[in-house]
């Protein structure tokens, strides 16, 4: 074992394209696409997904440009402590590890379901701990094993959206029916839209999560491979890669079923991978094997989330312990650059927190999770800031904007906006809780416990270590260290 300064550049232009993609597919496009559609309609969902789309591109634009100048692993602690406030960064570093740590247990309590599928009477927890074995033997060695893994993740999801979206497209014009479908469920009852404007609303926050893990291009920067070239190159195929992932699969799901379909409905009550759109086309389609091949999808979706949150949540407990904000035990590498120790922590935490869920007290566990649910909202905002004052700090101390290998073309309009909506979705995710004649204290409490654990975290490093908002002229541009 040996305490190595850097990490290894494993990643290829290959990984960080399929790290893009793959971050942004997962269950909540599998599952919970169809209950958006028959919460606010066809239009709303479509609407809410392309709204939430553009605004996410523009904050990859803003993170792009950072990490192709500054490629560091751990850049939700290190861009903010370097051109905002150093107290600012500890906080989104610890938020954003802890909400990576608590995916990890989220992801193996559902892959134990999955499997139950086809082994009804198996042990959940065997298969979690089968699961977390291999999370950690994909992370522990190299992170070439990691990217690769990441690869062939993604490459299962991106190919069954790929064929889902020409069996729709073939379904809508009557190639496997007989039947065009067209424009009619777009047309029914109150479609496109439905529940009118907090319906929609409520789209946009389950959009908004369904996006959440785009940034871990940004994470894996400081392990890429010429980065300068291969991480502008990810994020401007990002636009389109929404665009045909989500808002294309939403509008291919918006005029195959109708929103009041009674699956659709149950789904939103219930997660079903019978329930699940992708499911109810390929069958619609003639397609038997369907449930069983998407359940084997849906298995690799949550693979590769917690895959991807062992790798994030342990390269920002490194990053943390790299800058002081964590003990430097977590700062050790191993011969071939891995945090071996803040691998071995995150791995724990999650282990904890799903025997939590297991063995100990439900609500435990719940609040755990409600807890994580707005962190990765915050650490967007992060983005949003550190992206405002990197380019302000940039230009105030007289550097070129041609020296820079990725240009946002958005800005200050891309961060801006990406921060308002953001903060729109954080303070409006639970909206039901304070609407009507009086306020659901413990719904209010569960949903937003984010905030005052995030504001605590931020307020206490500050009045501990007497931190200040860094002025422009002193942000640090220098590459050395990473």
């Amino acid at each position: 074992m040996a305490q190595e300064q850097q990490l290894q550049r494993g990643l290829k232009a290959r990984h960080l394209q399929m790290i893009a993609i793959g971050g942004s597919i997962g269950t909540g496009l599998f599952l919970a696409s169809g209950a958006t559609v028959a919460e606010a309609g066809p239009g709303g969902a479509v609407l809410a997904y392309l709204a939430i789309g553009i605004m996410v591109y523009f904050l990859m634009t803003s993170l792009g440009e950072m990490s192709a100048y500054l490629p560091v692993s751990g850049p939700f602690s290190t861009y903010p402590t370097r051109f905002v406030d150093p107290a600012l960064g500890f906080a989104m570093g610890w938020n954003y590890w802890y909400n990576w740590a608590i995916t990890i247990a989220v992801e193996l309590a559902a892959g134990s379901l999955i499997m139950k599928y086809w082994f009804p009477e198996s042990s959940s927890l065997l298969w979690s701990a089968l699961f977390l074995v291999i999370l950690v033997g994909l992370n522990i060695l190299s992170v070439k094993s990691f990217g690769e893994a990441e690869y062939w993740f993604a490459m299962i999801k991106v190919a069954v959206v790929i064929f889902f979206i020409i069996t729709g497209v073939l379904m809508i014009f009557g190639i496997f029916t007989g039947d065009a479908v067209g424009l009619t469920n777009f047309t029914i009852a109150e479609a496109p839209f439905n529940g009118g404007f907090f319906a929609i609303l409520g789209v946009f926050i389950v959009a908004g999560f369904s996006f959440q893990g785009t940034e871990l291009v940004g994470v894996a920067a400081g392990e890429s491979e010429n980065p300068e070239k291969n991480i502008p190159r990810a994020i401007r195929s990002i636009f389109w890669r929404i665009l045909l992932f989500y808002v294309f699969t939403m509008l291919v799901i918006g005029l195959l079923i109708p929103y009041t379909d009674p699956s659709l409905i149950r789904g939103a009550e219930q997660e079903s991978i019978a329930l699940s759109p992708f499911t109810l086309v390929f069958e619609r389609a003639g397609l038997a094997f369907a449930a069983s091949a998407m359940n084997a999808v849906i298995l690799t979706s949550v693979l590769s989330a917690g895959n991807s949150g062992m790798y994030a949540s342990t390269r920002m407990l490194w990053a943390l312990a790299k800058e002081g904000k964590a003990p430097i035990i977590f700062s050790k590498l191993t011969k071939n650059g891995i945090p071996i120790y803040a691998l071995i922590a995150t791995a724990a935490v999650g282990a904890l927190c799903f025997l939590t869920s297991l063995f100990g007290d439900q609500v435990v566990y719940t609040w755990l999770l409600s807890a994580s649910g707005l962190s990765g909202f915050i650490a967007w905002l992060g983005i949003a800031i550190s992206h405002y004052r990197f380019r302000k700090a940039y230009v105030a101390q007289g550097r070129s904007l041609s020296d820079l290998p990725y240009v946002s073309r958005f800005y200050p309009f891309g961060p801006i906006f990406a921060f308002v909506v953001c903060l729109f979705v954080i303070l409006g995710q639970d909206y039901n809780s304070y609407l009507g004649g009086s306020i659901d204290w413990q719904g209010f409490l569960v949903s937003y416990l984010g905030i005052p654990l995030f504001v605590a975290l931020w307020l206490g490093y500050k009045i501990v270590h007497k931190t200040k908002v860094v002025p422009l002229e002193q942000c640090d541009f220098s590459k050395d260290g990473n």
